[in-house]
């Protein structure tokens, strides 16, 4: 689909969805809050979820999960950014870090119940037995629930407070526990403070209000800037994400704004009407005729549409423009290996190395730089690209990534640095297949 690509996530049931616009915003709209925070912003890793729900979450380090439901339900970018700052505040803390910590203390009480109630089972006190065992699981429970609980209330005040120092309002973060606390009453969700793993909803507001409030930025309006491109990513994730009669119910072709025709595109995509997605785009070109993710879309739509040589112009120029998004790059590097021309083939070979530098954990670039060398007949280096690819899947089987690894070695000139990582991925695939487990090198 146009510029977006999906990936899946098989520990979890949604996909990973990445647009290379989208990742430079949430970049740039986030690197005050993470100075303010004492982080490198240059270290954290944003993830776009395919999910309809309005969540966030961090894992596997410094890596922030954002589900699509939350930025097509958020109305301003404030409320955006008030939830990064809320995640921020996680990774700040070593939040991570203490939840495993937690987890095991409550895991230990868990396992001392059970090993006292079948001692007690054992020597006839069947009753006394499992009233051990439960009372262990209850304690061990909540525990862990007011250790939570008490973790997110001080998350709540770290993110208010890198907030105020990037001078942003807080008051994005309360209307985004607002539209929270409408979802719980909607959705008949428990108020029970004690079987919660967050404070109650309105309890949080309560806090943060006489927090956020005191700021003297509270009354700020959202960046003009940033509320622009919000709407612009809002808009053309609607269009991916939603049906197209949806899409045109929301942005009716009356609408001749910038983020309405990016949403049309999508849909008119969707249906295969390229001359109506190309229409629009052409309309946003005309009134920025240099912007590189304008010129991206035009380039998707045509070859995806099998205009193939019509889209290397656009993408050629969107990677001139904005020469560090390797996205775009993958898309010009694909265009230029379905030409099937050994000279394109040698282009697409250096634009995808570069891009496989720059972001290494993209195996549809992977993909297509095995693809390039296949064309060129380099065997060995189609190989490794196939092993690096391989090596990115959760669960891939060790003697696939092993095989494709193995040609590698044997084609490649010794002692060279593609054959020593091919050599690498070797050794640990072949140790994964003797462990009898898949090999994956994710993060998050």
């Amino acid at each position: 689909m146009v510029a977006f690509l999906v990936l899946a996530s098989p520990a979890r049931a949604q996909s990973l969805l990445r647009d290379a616009e989208t990742e430079r915003f949430l970049h740039d709209i986030s690197r005050p809050i993470f100075e303010a925070a004492g982080l490198d912003p240059r270290a954290i890793s944003f993830y776009l979820v395919g999910d309809p729900s309005i969540n966030a979450f961090v894992a596997g380090g410094q890596n922030i999960f954002i589900n699509t439901g939350l930025i097509l339900q958020a109305d301003n970018v404030n409320e955006l950014i008030g939830v990064i700052a809320h995640e921020t505040g996680h990774i700040a803390g070593g939040h991570l870090i203490r939840h495993d910590d937690a987890a095991a203390k409550a895991g230990n009480i868990s396992i001392l119940s059970l090993l006292v109630g079948v001692a007690a089972m054992a020597a006839g006190g069947g009753d006394a037995g499992m009233a051990a065992m439960m009372a262990g699981q209850s304690l061990a429970q909540g525990n862990y629930l007011a250790y939570s609980r008490s973790v997110e209330a001080v998350t709540d005040q770290a993110g208010a407070e890198f907030l105020e120092k990037s001078g942003i309002s807080g008051e994005g973060l309360i209307s985004f526990f607002r539209k929270l606390q409408e979802m719980e009453f909607r959705y008949g969700y428990t108020q029970d403070a004690y079987i919660r793993t967050h404070p109650l909803t309105g309890d949080r507001i309560e806090k943060l209000q006489e927090r956020v409030s005191a700021s003297p930025h509270y009354a700020k309006p959202p960046k003009a800037e940033d509320q622009t491109r919000f709407l612009r990513i809002k808009a053309k994730l609607a269009g991916y994400i939603n049906e197209p009669p949806r899409t045109f119910q929301l942005y009716p072709e009356t609408d001749t704004s910038m983020p309405a025709r990016l949403a049309r595109a999508y849909a008119w995509h969707k249906l295969a009407h390229r001359e109506e997605a190309e229409a629009e785009v052409d309309a946003l070109l005309a009134q920025k005729p240099d912007d590189p993710y304008f010129l991206e879309m035009k380039g998707q739509i045509l070859l995806e549409s099998g205009k193939v040589e019509e889209a290397i112009v656009p993408l050629r120029r969107s990677v001139q423009i904005q020469p560090n998004e390797p996205l775009i790059a993958t898309s010009l590097g694909h265009a230029l290996v379905a030409m099937e021309n050994p000279d394109l083939a040698r282009e697409a070979v250096t634009i995808l190395r570069r891009v496989v530098t720059q972001d290494p954990e993209n195996p549809f670039a992977w993909f297509q730089l095995g693809m390039a060398y296949t064309q060129l007949g380099d065997e060995a280096r189609a190989a490794l690209a196939s092993a690096e690819r391989l090596s990115l899947q959760y669960n891939a089987n060790p003697a696939e990534v092993a095989y494709h690894a193995h040609r590698a070695v044997s084609g490649l000139p010794k002692n060279t640095p593609e054959w020593l990582r091919a050599q690498d991925i070797l050794l640990i695939a072949q140790e994964a297949a003797r462990n009898g487990r898949g090999k994956g090198r994710r993060r998050g």
